[in-house]
């Protein structure tokens, strides 16, 4: 399982690509929360997740994600960090 903190360090670098700038997470952060956060960032991010930890999300893992937290919580259970064998 990869520590939380490494999620999210790789995460903000994820939200600072597709949002051009500086987000500041956190478990509860969800799309209300940022500006610009639409429909097309969310494919965005999901995608740039599951290149960077080497994973696909299910369908019903993407209907369910409804704040930041969920989607870390999915990528420590079957992510893999970049470089990892």
């Amino acid at each position: 399982m990869i520590p939380d903190s490494a999620i999210y360090d790789e995460l903000a670098v994820i939200f600072a690509d597709v949002f051009m700038r500086d987000v500041a997470l956190s478990a509860t952060l969800s799309a209300r929360d940022v500006a610009g956060w639409d429909s097309f960032k969310q494919i965005e991010i999901v995608m740039a997740t599951e290149e960077r930890f080497a994973m696909k999300f299910t369908s019903a893992e993407l209907d369910d994600l409804r704040n930041l937290g969920d989607l870390a919580r999915i990528v420590a259970q079957r992510g893999r960090l970049p470089g990892a064998a």
